[in-house]
């Protein structure tokens, strides 16, 4: 099952987020933790390097794009390596979307686009 993605901004201040199956109360500790991870981690980082953690049973693979970071959670049968076929999917709409690499200002000008995107691959899938 995936359980969240979430797209921030270099400083850490979230553009997108979808959660599925994630309580409401549990919305805002993911939040700092996958704002957290990124800013410790994907400094220096290239654009679609995957990077994988795991937290508690849950996966979570993520990667920047340009200005955007990307983070997607799963977990069951979302493991790393499914994740890493989502996001690699994701990342591929949001190229496809803005018509390059997306600086923040092209993301959020794409906003609409970028969301259905994301609503037709991740919702569709899981």
């Amino acid at each position: 099952m995936i359980l969240a993605v979430l797209f921030a901004n270099s400083e850490g201040n979230i553009l997108v987020e979808r959660f599925n199956g994630v309580p409401a109360e549990e919305r805002l500790h993911w939040r700092s933790f996958l704002v957290k991870l990124g800013a410790d981690n994907l400094k220096g980082v290239k654009n679609e390097e995957l990077l994988v953690a795991s937290h508690k049973s849950v996966y979570i693979v993520y990667t920047v794009l340009g200005d955007v970071s990307i983070f997607v959670v799963g977990k069951d049968e979302y493991d790393e390596l499914a994740l890493a076929e989502v996001i690699f999917a994701i990342t591929s709409a949001v190229k496809d979307a803005c018509g390059k690499i997306p600086t923040e200002r092209l993301f959020l000008d794409k906003y609409g686009k970028i969301c259905l995107c994301l609503d037709e691959i991740v919702w569709k899938v899981s």
